[in-house]
């Protein structure tokens, strides 16, 4: 099994990254994957999740801006067995390393949120947003 993210770097204030999470090893389809970060001396925290059928993905507050609209998107391609976070109007509380995890429930829900529910993770990558 592996979960490979990519798209990571450095970006300036207000700026978008896309990141991508190549999967393999597992049945993409029956799985929903989800997205979690670490911020240097921080927890690792909750940003998203979809389903295998992109029914309501559900993202962290953070993850919207001051009107409540979703800054971020996440998605994803069966063809392809990758998701992505798609991170836009980013702020340098943003500024974490990115893990995509997969859930072999194939559901988003209020548990979402914990580590325990996600049976793989990849290795991260980072995202370093500049002042």
């Amino acid at each position: 099994v592996q979960l490979v993210e990519s798209g990571g770097g450095l970006v300036p204030h207000g700026g978008s990254l896309r990141l991508s999470c190549a999967t393999s090893g597992f049945r993409f389809d029956d799985y929903a994957i989800g997205w979690f970060r670490q911020a240097p001396g921080k927890e690792r925290e909750w940003v998203s999740c979809i389903s295998p059928r992109n029914v309501k993905p559900l993202n962290a507050p953070f993850a919207k801006d001051d009107f409540g609209k979703d800054r971020w998107t996440v998605f994803r391609d069966s063809a392809k067995k990758t998701a992505y976070l798609q991170m836009n109007s980013l702020k340098s509380e943003d500024t974490a390393v990115y893990y995509c995890v997969a859930d072999d429930r194939g559901v988003c829900g209020a548990d979402s949120w914990q580590e325990a529910q996600y049976e793989y993770w990849g290795q991260g990558t980072q995202v370093t947003v500049s002042s």
